[in-house]
């Protein structure tokens, strides 16, 4: 912080408006950061039936083995939220992309030391998944902060390529286990994504904080010394609510104002992450098992509709921009439920599996764009992080979920054909239509 701010002569502070040069240095460095999370993340549901095979593990006991990791991930999810809201947008990005990579390395080898302890490794991991939350509060305040109106009226559509970094990151996993496979084995493609993430971690250093985070901790720092007038000031000058600010954490996501987008948003993002777990995380077992399709032809398959995904990443977020970012969301995630549930019961053809199959990655994922930014923007500085990390967490929830159902239809019997659909097209259908309960939020009232 600035010590010849005028805040020290008695003025209100004003923190710096970010440049147009570092907007766009963040924009790249939270697209790059986002891209090795879900690399990582992605990659071992991508490679968990070459895990089994290597261990002797079956159908039953990976799908279990990914329940207990959702746990897991879950529980790192929610702690992010607090954290980043503590300590700076900036040290959250740093904090969690390093945590990924290293969680990387280790489940190269945390197999051989048992299930228990791989489960506890991948869920250290969900560090990654919680990438995406502080990407969202950190960009949606960036951006809210730049003098360039232009550039806000289009900052959704700005935001979708970032958050494309999702089927970039799932491609680069396909890819890279079809090509690297062969040659260092799937213990060497987890060692492969170590680096990347150390080097974006290493250039986080530079990226500047958020105008709002410095209020909010200036607002803090104030209150702590005892100085209530400066604290009214400050909040008069900065237009804080300071009964919102008051309210931080976890504890803000149900204040009065905010609990309606908690719940709706939060259960929205839990059931679509049924989809999730099934279709993407675990897209390579559900295409093996139900279309009898070859490890290596699975994973062209999800090359080719990752792409579909990336295309839905920009498409949603266009418009988010102009339909409202709650539009945009509800009906993607309606119409991939559809997709899902047609591709389960196609007939066994390639490019009729690889066509409904991109259709619903188009629909699942695409939304996200406009979700991500849209949670973001539903709730104060004060506890952006928090509840945005809290919603993020229902996601891993609705995994487990996803995962205890389709685990139990496995176990007793049934095919992947009837678990896909109920606990996992049937509940992308219903996401859609709760999206449609949240409150619509104009972009301009992010302050």
């Amino acid at each position: 912080m600035n010590n010849n701010n005028p805040a020290y002569a008695g003025a209100p502070y004003v923190p710096e408006t970010p440049k147009a040069k570092s907007i766009r240095f963040a924009t790249w460095i939270a697209f790059l950061a986002w891209v090795s999370a879900v690399y990582d993340f992605i990659l071992f549901g991508t490679l968990l039936p070459e895990l089994g095979r290597h261990y002797g593990w079956s159908e039953a006991e990976q799908a279990g083995l990914a329940t207990w990791v959702a746990v897991g991930t879950a529980v790192v999810a929610i702690s992010i939220g607090p954290l980043v809201d503590r300590l700076g947008r900036r040290a959250g990005i740093i904090f969690t992309v390093t945590g990924a990579g290293i969680c990387s390395l280790l489940t190269a080898f945390g197999g051989a030391l048992g299930k228990g302890p791989l489960v506890l490794i991948r869920s250290a991991a969900g560090l990654g998944y919680a990438e995406q939350t502080v990407n969202a509060t950190y960009l949606s305040e960036l951006y809210a902060s730049s003098d360039d109106e232009a550039f806000k009226k289009k900052r959704g559509f700005i935001y979708s390529l970032v958050q494309s970094g999702w089927p970039v990151g799932a491609l680069l996993a396909a890819a890279s286990s079809a090509l690297l496979l062969p040659i260092i084995g799937w213990q060497g493609v987890f060692i492969f994504a170590v680096v990347p993430s150390l080097v974006i971690a290493f250039m986080a250093r530079k990226l500047p904080e958020t105008p709002q985070f410095e209020i909010h901790r200036e607002l803090t720092r104030l209150k702590k010394a005892g100085e209530h007038q400066r604290v009214e000031a400050l909040a008069a000058h900065h237009d804080v609510n300071l009964e919102e600010h008051a309210n931080t954490g976890l504890r803000g996501a149900f204040h009065r104002n905010s609990i309606r987008a908690t719940l709706v948003l939060g259960g929205a993002i839990l059931l679509n992450w049924f989809a999730i777990q099934v279709f993407s995380v675990l897209g390579t077992s559900v295409l093996i098992s139900v279309h009898q399709v070859t490890f290596e032809n699975s994973l062209i398959i999800l090359i080719l509709s990752n792409f579909a995904g990336f295309c839905g990443y920009l498409t949603h977020g266009w418009l988010g921009d102009r339909i409202g970012r709650r539009n945009a969301i509800g009906c993607g995630w309606m119409m991939g439920g559809v997709a899902f549930a047609a591709m389960l019961f196609a007939p066994s053809a390639f490019w009729p599996v690889v066509l409904l199959y991109s259709l619903g990655l188009f629909f699942l994922i695409g939304p996200y764009a406009a979700a991500l930014f849209f949670i973001s923007e539903s709730f104060p500085t004060s506890t952006r992080a928090s509840a945005g990390a809290l919603i993020n967490a229902m996601g891993p929830i609705g995994a487990i979920l996803s995962g205890v159902g389709a685990t139990a239809i496995l176990s007793g019997g049934g095919n992947w054909q009837w678990a896909a659909l109920l606990f996992g097209a049937l509940p992308c259908l219903l996401s859609g239509l709760l999206m449609f309960a949240a409150r619509h939020v104009d972009p301009e009232s992010v302050r």
